[in-house]
């Protein structure tokens, strides 16, 4: 697992799931999108927003997975190639 502070593809996010990049589901979303992952590792986020790793105010608290991902929020619904983090 990734460090909070290892997140170099932008900020932390909190995704409502994951969902791995080989799935027909997560094909057919991608596909919808119109979105290639060819190459790419980790999984995909869903439902994901970006969060704080400094601070202990509510901004901060993720009752879901946190992530790091190489392409946040494609399309407005998915993050792409997200590897999960401890906070």
């Amino acid at each position: 697992l990734a460090a909070a502070g290892n997140c170099n593809t932008g900020p932390i996010q909190c995704c409502n799931s994951l969902e791995s990049t080989d799935t027909a589901a997560a094909s057919t979303l991608l596909d919808l999108l119109g979105v290639a992952v060819q190459g790419v590792t980790g999984q995909l986020g869903l439902g994901c927003s970006p969060i704080s790793v400094v601070g202990a105010g509510s901004g901060s608290a993720c009752t879901s997975q946190p992530v790091c991902c190489q392409n946040n929020n494609v399309g407005g619904l998915v993050s792409i190639g997200c590897l999960p983090v401890e906070l």
